[in-house]
């Protein structure tokens, strides 16, 4: 199955089993739900439903991922079976939590799940339809599971792969980031010695829509030239990373670690190398 499905397909879909999930992030981000959102929509909060954030960023960064277990409990608050065809959206095609969250979904064994292309934004023109207010739906219950199913890399092998010239490290934040002219977000401006830049927006097209997986895998083979084959994805706290990972699998790539602490955790970390271009 595709990871992403277009707002077209979307408003086709049967909806036996599906469920949608709104994934977006920002200010007064539920009362925007609230106020607006596609039809049926459950709303996944990233701080406290996508992460388990801790009181020092400098292990495990600004967004670590909760405890299996904790995911399960918010799968079944939601109403999610385990024959659920899951969708989600954010508004910022699916960099913001959509791509985090099909991710999480995805490592917790979820095989039909996708991510909506072109985010909120692109579902009016489509004519799908929107509602308000809260949703109702039965709570469900989850067998509980051990360990996430796909790979991560903690500080500590990304440090090594690196040093051993092993894996290639690739920072997907925007360019300015990477090469430390500012830093919005984090305290230190930068990047992890070693690691390359592909910003995860150039995995779309002008119109903010993810290129054609074809025209993907090409520009990353390209990239990737000569490069070691096993990839660690990272940004700035393991959230924009998923937009990656995700299109490498839309591209039909395997799907490659993630380094969940990112730049958030590596740029804290006291003792760590900062690279700098600006």
């Amino acid at each position: 199955m595709s990871p992403i499905i277009t707002p077209s397909e979307l408003k086709n879909f049967p909806t036996d089993n599906l469920i949608i999930l709104d994934a977006r992030v920002g200010k007064d981000v539920y009362q925007n739900y609230l106020n607006k959102h596609i039809k049926g929509a459950r709303f996944i909060d990233l701080d406290k439903d996508l992460a388990d954030i801790g009181e020092d960023a400098a292990f495990g960064g600004r967004h670590p991922l909760p405890s299996v277990e904790k995911f399960a409990e918010t799968l079944s608050s939601l109403g999610v079976s385990e024959d659920s065809h899951l969708v989600v959206y954010d508004d910022k095609n699916g960099s913001n939590a959509a791509a985090r969250a099909w991710w999480m979904l995805k490592s917790f064994g979820f095989e039909n799940v996708q991510v909506l292309d072109g985010g909120f934004q692109g579902t009016e023109k489509e004519g799908l339809e929107f509602s308000s207010g809260e949703e109702t739906f039965e709570k469900t219950e989850f067998i509980k599971k051990e360990n996430w199913l796909l790979p991560t890399s903690e500080l500590e092998t990304v440090e090594n792969e690196l040093t051993n010239h092993s894996s290639t490290v690739i920072d997907v934040r925007d360019a300015y980031r990477y090469k430390g002219e500012s830093e919005p977000i984090d305290l230190v401006a930068g990047h992890i010695p070693g690691a390359i830049n592909i910003p995860f927006s150039e995995n779309l097209d002008e119109k903010g829509n993810f290129l054609k997986p074809e025209v993907l895998k090409e520009k990353y083979l390209k990239l990737l030239e000569g490069k070691p084959e096993n990839l660690i994805i990272h940004c700035g706290s393991g959230v924009t990373a998923c937009h990656t990972i995700l299109a490498l699998d839309y591209a039909g790539f395997k799907i490659p670690n993630l380094y969940v602490g990112s730049w958030s955790e590596w740029s804290r970390r006291e003792g760590k190398e900062i690279a700098r271009e600006a």
